[in-house]
């Protein structure tokens, strides 16, 4: 999917939204537990009930390598099922160099099909450059995370007597490596006071944005900061839709809590973007 295919299924569902399929068979509907796969079953009812309001899902893939073998058949599965035209994102943080990225690359991109794959940046280029191989496929990569140990590196001054903070490096030196048409950033919505210095340095460049919803980070405040003339954003949200109940209506109630979403996200971008 290119930038301006993603802008246009922003256009189409007047919505910017990521939902994050974080499913945890702990917190499970207690009737899925009667098929052979519920971490399955929970997906699809969730994507059949949400597909029309996001743009895209992001699989955490911890919570499907926990389950050993039948995580990742359970993950295959539901991609199988995610409509085409809706961009798919493993967030699966990889961050090794050489061969082993190369490996992840051809995991995730050739034999899984995902869109696009998060990626740690602090081994450097080659930890990075092997999945910007992959013709049509994105990086994501980790520069500004919502976090609180994000303080402990990502905002540290540089030491040679300028202003920035090391993500601000990170993200310069990024640029280097790959384009706004196959690499975005991920920056987490509880860091809406520093989303206009990214802006600066990634301004045509897609924005995965974690942390709104159960989070606690603000969709207006990282919209009005953080959109460009194609929206630019990908908001993330996982738990306040997918476990909005766990009874039998999870679905019905996980589809109103998109929709909310949707609706502010239509009238944010009408006045930020459209109008």
């Amino acid at each position: 999917m290119t930038r301006e295919q993603l802008f246009e299924q922003i256009l189409k569902k007047k919505s910017y939204l990521c939902i994050g399929l974080d499913t945890d068979p702990q917190k499970l509907p207690q009737h899925l537990l009667e098929f052979e796969d519920p971490v399955f079953e929970f997906n699809r009812q969730i994507i059949e009930a949400t597909a029309d309001l996001c743009v895209a899902y992001k699989p955490n893939i911890a919570f499907y390598e926990a389950q050993g073998p039948q995580g990742w058949v359970s993950l295959q599965r539901t991609l199988d099922i995610i409509p085409k035209e809706i961009f798919t994102i493993a967030d699966a943080k990889r961050g090794d160099i050489g061969n082993t990225s190369e490996l992840y690359a051809r995991a995730f991109f050739e034999n899984m099909d995902f869109d696009s794959i998060t990626v740690a940046p602090y081994m450097g280029a080659d930890s990075v450059k092997p999945f910007l191989k992959q013709d049509g496929k994105w990086v994501i990569l980790l520069a500004l995370t919502s976090n609180a140990g994000s303080q402990d590196f990502q905002m540290l001054r540089l030491e040679d007597g300028n202003e920035e903070y090391l993500f601000e490096q990170v993200l310069r030196t990024s640029k280097e490596w790959g384009t706004a048409d196959n690499m975005m950033y991920v920056v987490g919505a509880t860091q809406a006071d520093y989303v206009q210095r990214v802006r600066r340095i990634a301004p045509d460049s897609f924005l995965l944005v974690p942390g709104v919803g159960a989070q606690g980070g603000s969709l207006e405040e990282i919209s009005r900061n953080g959109m460009n003339r194609q929206c630019g954003l990908l908001v993330n949200s996982a738990r306040a839709i997918i476990y909005a109940s766990s009874g039998y209506d999870f679905a019905e109630r996980a589809r109103e809590a998109a929709f909310m979403v949707q609706r502010e996200m239509e009238a944010l971008l009408e006045e930020l973007v459209l109008g």
